[in-house]
């Protein structure tokens, strides 16, 4: 069950950021009904779909865009995410708990906010280099490696 791309979600990140590639190759073998498109901030589909978010603000955080054109960010875009891909659902359905979403920002931000420590710390461009991405399509070269 291929979905077109008007109908899959673009998720847009940071792809000169080795902890943000590792996560979107995670989710290329998680998305097994082929309902993402993952999406480089460089892309102009970034600037196409989301115009009136500025360059800073995706770079803060994950964001995600549904068909219908809303926009999800940070932890509310791992919640969306966790509600449409099947070994994610039990995440999603935690943080729609009342008040977990609230934490779950926070947490998002400060992860966010030292990404690239985070990548160094944890060899996260070597595990990006191991692990290998599902090949779709409409991805970004940038995950097919």
């Amino acid at each position: 069950m291929s979905q077109t791309s008007s109908e899959q979600i673009i998720v847009l990140y940071d792809q000169e950021c080795p902890f943000c590639v590792f996560q979107m190759k995670l989710l290329t073998w998680l998305d097994w009904f082929n309902q993402l498109r993952l999406t480089p901030l460089t892309d102009p589909v970034a600037a196409e779909k989301a115009p009136d978010l500025t360059r800073e603000q995706l770079l803060e955080a994950m964001h995600c865009i549904t068909p219908a054109g809303e926009i999800h960010r940070g932890a509310r875009c791992i919640r969306h995410l966790g509600m449409k891909l099947p070994v994610l659902i039990p995440l999603g359905l935690f943080l729609y708990i009342p008040g977990v979403i609230l934490v779950a920002e926070k947490v998002y931000q400060v992860i966010s906010a030292n990404r690239y420590r985070l990548s160094r710390m944890f060899g996260c461009r070597d595990a990006c280099a191991i692990m290998p991405s599902r090949n779709k399509r409409q991805d970004s070269p940038n995950l097919r490696q």
